[in-house]
């Protein structure tokens, strides 16, 4: 089997490394738009050889793994370039805008829309790990639209890492992942912000920061060219779902501000039950 990983980064290099384990005999082709990503990424043994583009035809599967602004014009560039047996993949964490962009094109067949609840706040090929998707779950958008023989081809490679498959619409997708996923990233980038505005000295931030801060504030250190292009295309949900949140701690603010400690307390009582909700999960 031949792959091409487009964009060899955290999550193209993890999906190479893990299919490389899962298939013994695949040979693993990189694409990527800096140079010295894909040394490192060859050097790192993550991908075999480096192509580009006008390549993708003699591979079985091209994964993209890149932001989600160039995944709306290079999904249609590749579905143009590939042949009648090429699965094509795409990652990304908002399917939208992306599944709008490809229902009339010819091979939409050939395309499969996914995308791996999994992470870290680092990038770059350095950033690969393997079993990054194990028991993860992935969700894959309007399903019917790809053919069959590709759906058994993708499911085999998702089961073999582990994945749990999750079915959805593209516009519930966007919606829902702006509730658990994208306002997190947000809430993290705008407390580390709160932070360094108000803490001059960032040793004190360095030497006084517990580890409740540290976990909170993780998003942050995420690339910002990956996720400024999530929020622009989910703008409406992700508006939406901030006027909750402001609204949340506008209203959290003011009980602290009336000296209502009691109902301080119950609102983080009720809150409490999303421990139940996260360890059914886990």
């Amino acid at each position: 089997m031949r792959v091409h990983i487009i964009g060899v980064g955290l999550i193209g290099g993890s999906f190479a490394l893990d299919i490389r384990n899962a298939y013994p005999d695949v040979q693993l082709v990189g694409v990527d738009t800096e140079p010295l990503h894909l040394e490192k990424a060859l050097s790192l043994g993550i991908i075999d050889e480096i192509a580009d583009l006008d390549d993708v035809s003699t591979s079985d599967i091209a994964i993209v793994a890149v932001p989600v602004d160039v995944s709306i014009h290079l999904v249609k560039t590749i579905l143009d370039k590939i042949g009648e047996q090429t699965l094509v993949i795409d990652t990304g964490s908002t399917k939208g805008k992306l599944c709008e962009a490809v229902i009339q094109h010819e091979k939409r067949r050939n395309f499969l829309a996914a995308h791996p609840i999994a992470g870290t706040e680092f990038s770059g090929p350095e950033a690969a790990i393997s079993n990054l998707y194990r028991n993860k779950t992935n969700i894959i958008c309007e399903v019917e639209k790809t053919a069959f023989k590709f759906q058994e081809r993708a499911l085999d490679i998702f089961q073999r890492l582990g994945m749990r498959i999750c079915y959805m619409d593209a516009k519930s997708h966007d919606r829902h992942i702006a509730y658990v996923s994208h306002l997190s990233h947000i809430s993290s980038f705008m407390l580390g912000k709160t932070v360094l505005e108000k803490e001059k000295n960032e040793r004190n931030i360095f030497d006084l920061a517990g580890s409740g801060f540290a976990s909170t504030v993780r998003l942050a250190k995420s690339s910002p060219a990956m996720w400024s292009p999530i929020f622009e295309q989910n703008k409406e949900n992700v508006v939406e779902i901030l006027d909750e949140y402001i609204h949340n701690l506008t209203n959290f603010k003011k009980l602290i501000e009336e000296d209502d400690f009691k109902e301080v307390y119950k609102e983080m009582e009720r809150t409490n039950h999303i421990k139940a909700i996260l360890n059914g999960i886990n």
